[in-house]
């Protein structure tokens, strides 16, 4: 069996905190009126406004740690990460202690992707305030990302004990319940951070994806029309939904939604994949194929464009293409057993057996419980008159519930087998000594 890999987008946003930090005296009153300006600017999205006023601020009161943080924040939201980064470093100089600078410097290197002080920085902000909850949500996600899940699990239940009302924290941990597929715990979780903030789309989205890995299509369709309607713009939106809606089978309204993401943002590698599901699954295999490259084009690190391209070269029996893209998943993602399977399923008809079963192998070896690469195998193996092997391999795929093809029960009933060996003469008793 041929595995076409669906993509769903889980968004979690790090957040930035805006909380006050140490006393820095009364402000002179034109840089306080600068101040309430710039937070104006910052809840309507204005952030060059924003960047101006605290400027005028800092103009007025150099000294004040909390207006370099501030326009820090303006700075990060404009995505100028190096110039958010000087200014949390001078509040940071100003005020050694300010743990909220800390932790808004950690999320601009973590968005640069400089982890290692990132984490430091978070480190620090709890260092100086061991209850901090934003922090541990932050490093909890970095942890989460780092594949830690222990420490991220540990960082999200201390920003939980510390903040019961931090709605992002429970959507963080959420993340986390999905991933070890406690997908009721996440949906929990979820609906928790959606209680705390009945606006917080992220949480909506997430929720979405939760219930889609439920098979609950109607509630995930629910979650996705919320987000959409709050912002019309949030493209992962538009793609879950539309994977929602390949799930009912509804491929136009699939692709209606697929195609708002795209012309959201003409380069979103996820929803050119996704179309090519569709088409793939139309058995239009020249469209996906296109769909396919056209993704691989604007994301070419990507192993599941690869695999799935591969999956359309195959049913096109243009197995020289199929290899090298399999190949190539497998390189990016060794991991990747549903690639290995696929190569090998290519193997098999080009009649390469050897190769195929080292594929099937190195399938099961990542997944023992891949049902298919276990009867794929055992197909090869027929092939090579290694009958005993393939029946091995047959009554592995039933006992993973999977159906096998009767024809080849059938035959392997059929093979002929090697005569059983003699059965040894027994040996003497040993000996009392």
């Amino acid at each position: 069996m041929l595995r076409v890999v669906r993509i769903l987008a889980v968004l979690a946003l790090i957040t930035m905190s805006l909380l006050a930090g140490p006393s820095q005296g009364a402000p002179a009153q034109d840089a306080k009126s600068s101040v309430d300006q710039g937070h104006e600017f910052m809840k309507k999205g204005q952030y060059d406004q924003a960047i101006a006023s605290f400027s005028q601020a800092i103009k007025a009161d150099s000294k004040n740690a909390v207006y370099y943080n501030a326009r820090g924040l303006a700075y990060f939201n404009a995505n100028a990460l190096d110039k958010a980064i000087a200014d949390y470093s001078k509040a940071i100089q100003l005020d050694p202690k300010y743990a909220v600078a800390h932790n808004n410097r950690g999320l601009a290197y973590y968005t640069k992707g400089v982890q290692n002080k990132a984490m430091a920085d978070y480190n620090k902000a709890i260092e100086l305030d061991p209850k901090y909850a934003v922090a541990y949500a932050n490093r909890g996600l970095a942890y989460y990302y780092a594949r830690d899940f222990d420490k991220s699990f540990a960082d999200f239940n201390k920003a939980i004990e510390y903040s019961q009302k931090l709605d992002l924290a429970y959507n963080y941990r959420g993340l986390l319940y999905f991933q070890k597929k406690e997908y009721n715990k996440a949906i929990a979780d979820y609906t928790k951070a959606i209680q705390l903030n009945p606006k917080y789309a992220q949480a909506y989205n997430n929720r979405g994806y939760a219930y889609l890995a439920e098979d609950a299509l109607d509630k995930a369709l629910a979650d996705y029309n919320k987000v959409i309607e709050s912002n019309p713009k949030f493209i992962i939106a538009y793609n879950n939904r539309g994977l929602v809606y390949y799930e009912k089978k509804d491929y136009k309204k699939a692709l209606e939604d697929f195609n708002k993401a795209i012309q959201i943002d003409p380069k979103y590698a996820v929803a050119y994949n996704n179309i090519g599901l569709i088409y793939y699954d139309q058995k239009e295999y020249d469209k996906a194929l296109a769909e396919f490259t056209k993704s691989i084009q604007f994301n070419n690190g990507w192993a599941v464009a690869w695999n799935n391209r591969g999956l359309a070269n195959f049913r096109k029996k243009a197995y020289a293409k199929a290899i090298p893209d399999y190949n190539n998943a497998i390189r990016l993602d060794p991991s990747y057993a549903n690639a290995y399977n696929n190569r090998g399923l290519a193997q098999y008809d080009l009649k390469a057996y050897d190769k195929a079963i080292a594929d099937f192998t190195k399938a099961i070896q990542l997944n023992p419980r891949l049902a298919e690469a276990y009867n794929n195998r055992a197909y090869a193996y027929y092939h090579k008159k290694e009958y005993d092997k393939a029946g091995e391999d047959v009554a592995k795929a039933k006992e993973l519930k999977y159906t096998v093809d009767q024809e080849l029960v059938a035959d392997l009933q059929k093979a002929p087998r090697a005569p059983a060996p003699k059965a040894p003469a027994p040996k003497a008793p040993a000996k009392r000594r």
